[in-house]
């Protein structure tokens, strides 16, 4: 593998995330929608390996004292192999002294508890498809 990092949005194949997404079952929206979010977040970072995309995350922060990670991502082909860890840890880095929170998809909890992220007891959410997030596992 030939990994290189990058921290900002330049150059994205949009239509790439889209496609990375789908194929790990996260929610997805145009190409264009993912660009706002990216470009709008505090922190991004994107994995290539050459020049394929394969992993990404992104933060929204105050740059204060809190902060929530959204959208980390990784192809299925280069899943444990450390993609996921460097993306996490690199986003955490750019919000030093903050709170952060995130929400797991089912099944992937483990992977945050081993980059110290603890589960929370009074969590909620407000989501545009309750019903949807409920029979995905994602609340009560």
């Amino acid at each position: 593998m030939n990994l290189r990092l990058q921290f900002d949005t330049t150059a994205i194949d949009w239509n790439q995330v889209v496609e990375i997404l789908k194929k790990v079952d996260m929610a997805y929206y145009t190409g264009e929608i993912h660009q706002m979010a990216f470009t709008n977040s505090h922190s991004v970072v994107f994995v290539s390996d050459d020049e394929n995309l394969v992993g990404f995350g992104r933060a929204i922060s105050d740059g204060a004292y809190q902060a929530v990670i959204y959208d980390v991502a990784v192809l299925p082909s280069h899943q444990g192999k450390g993609i996921g860890k460097m993306i996490v840890q690199a986003l955490v880095k750019n919000i030093p002294h903050c709170n952060v929170i995130l929400y797991a998809s089912p099944g992937k909890e483990v992977f945050y508890e081993k980059e110290n992220f603890r589960r929370m007891k009074t969590g909620m959410a407000l989501f545009l498809d309750a019903k949807r997030m409920q029979e995905n596992g994602f609340t009560e």
